[in-house]
């Protein structure tokens, strides 16, 4: 049992709205059952083992591109979303943030004997891996959160966070069972910080091949394992900046959107009538489907799909973010009584901007590109929560 990565992220306060939220469920389910529709739960499973397609994930889906309230955000709105289609899919999210995350050992007993899993088998490894990032590595993060995710096969992974006063940070770790072939198509050891104290072996007695794991996590050297395992760090600045986003990438997802050939061309792959805001949206969250893992390497691109809740980037655009939604809907339900084409459009998509991005060689003026979605995003319902009237509670 291996980590697959670590992301350590600036602490953010704040709350999701009941306007993201709603729309994360239903673009996170629907991203979800894409990535199922095309590649299975297994591959389902690694993408959320990588810290970076994570961090794409939830700012594709309008949460602040680099902020720890991604971890809580896009699990629960994974756990909402997917309960009802849990079996059709078969995938399966225990666990959460604080007290839910303390239900885990329940909610996988329960599971357990709906669909014949070893329930205790997958308490011990829950455990285990909160064990070992909250108490056997001295790296300063408390847990506060845990999720479980196991795939109808019994194959599973971890995302859970942690807390760290001191520093002012949250670190997100990930891990993914050794039965299921990492992300990266390499195995991957745990990445920590610098070592600030005893390592001890916590792990349950009973559990002998854990206890080794344990120990070989121990033993590695804090360089070795930075060189091996997909270690993410966001910066402390809010804003995204143009240092943030690979701009020939960015560029020929604008290219694609904005230019009159490669727009109708693309149009044309997808089998529908879009405006440019949209397939420029459509564009990204294809990549997030479709994308290898170098693609992810800079998470703060995936934000100029639908914003961001807090203006960064700029404003979620409600009607853009809806159509994107629709559009995924309707193409996934379509596939489902055998008409695939807009589904394989959407595929075509990925790959049409790739091709852009190789041949034209498009470059991405940052500033511009900020000064139009501030000026259009009236026009597209452009929402932040400083929109909204002050309210107490939180959904981090």
């Amino acid at each position: 049992m291996k980590r697959s990565g670590v992301a350590d992220l600036p602490l953010h306060g704040g709350r999701v709205p009941q306007w993201l939220a709603e729309r994360m469920t239903k673009l996170g389910t629907a991203i979800t059952e894409s990535v199922i529709h095309d590649y299975g739960t297994s591959a389902f499973l690694s993408r959320l083992s990588d810290p970076f397609w994570f961090q794409a994930f939830g700012s594709v889906m309008g949460m602040d591109w680099h902020s720890s309230g991604i971890t809580t955000s896009v699990m629960g709105a994974l756990k909402r979303g997917l309960a009802s289609r849990a079996d059709e899919l078969g995938i399966y999210i225990c666990g959460g943030r604080g007290r839910f995350s303390r239900n885990t050992p329940q909610e996988l007993r329960a599971l357990s004997e709906r669909k014949g899993f070893d329930g205790e088998d997958l308490v011990r490894t829950s455990r285990l891996t909160a064990r070992i990032d909250n108490n056997a590595i001295a790296d300063g993060f408390q847990i506060y959160l845990h999720s479980f995710v196991v795939s109808s096969s019994g194959e599973w992974a971890v995302v859970q966070q942690g807390l760290n006063d001191r520093s002012g940070l949250a670190r997100r770790y990930h891990w993914h069972s050794a039965a299921v072939t990492n992300f990266v198509s390499e195995p991957h050891t745990a990445i920590f910080g610098e070592n600030q104290g005893t390592i001890m072996n916590l792990v349950d007695a009973q559990a002998k091949p854990a206890q080794t794991s344990l120990l070989e996590i121990a033993h590695d050297k804090p360089e070795t394992t930075l060189e091996a395992a997909r270690y993410l760090r966001m910066p402390s600045h809010h804003e995204v900046r143009a240092k943030s986003v690979d701009l020939k990438r960015l560029g020929a997802v604008l290219a694609v959107a904005y230019d009159r050939e490669l727009h109708d061309f693309a149009e044309l792959l997808l089998l529908e009538k879009l405006g440019p805001r949209t397939l420029q949206s459509l564009a990204l969250v294809a990549e997030v489907v479709h994308g290898t893992p170098s693609r992810f390497s800079d998470p703060a691109r995936f934000s100029f799909a639908h914003g961001g809740k807090d203006r960064h980037p700029f404003p979620v655009p409600l009607k853009t973010y809806d159509e994107s939604i629709n559009f995924l809907r309707n193409s996934l339900d379509r596939a489902k009584v055998g008409d695939t084409e807009k589904i394989e459009g959407f595929k075509r998509l990925e790959r049409f901007v790739n091709t852009v991005e190789t041949k034209l060689d498009p470059i991405a003026n940052f500033d511009e590109v900020i000064a139009h979605e501030k000026s259009i995003s009236p026009s597209v319902g452009g929402r932040s929560v400083f929109d909204d009237k002050p309210r107490q509670g939180s959904l981090f």
